[in-house]
């Protein structure tokens, strides 16, 4: 099956988009976790490094799935491909 051009535009800023997000979510997730320990200061009475784990990475995780559901059906309508409401 041949793809058209603009679903072959519409999957390449889906991958992108996911791409970029994904990398976003590996930092948050992994690098921030592993230099957690030498954030050693007081945030709001708790040590920074409980705090970016416990509260900063859920935000960060809430905010990337909003902006992906916002972006794609941004780019749903775009392309044509969006749902219809009833």
């Amino acid at each position: 099956m041949q793809l058209t051009e603009s679903q072959q535009r519409y999957w390449q800023k889906n991958l992108r988009i996911t791409g970029i997000l994904l990398a976003i979510w590996f930092v948050v997730t992994f690098v921030v976790g592993y230099f957690a320990r030498d954030l050693s200061f007081t945030f709001f009475g708790w040590p920074f490094s409980f705090w970016v784990g416990a509260q900063g990475a859920l935000v960060i995780y809430v905010l990337i799935i909003g902006f992906y559901a916002r972006y794609m059906n941004q780019l749903d309508i775009e392309h044509g491909v969006a749902e219809q409401e009833d």
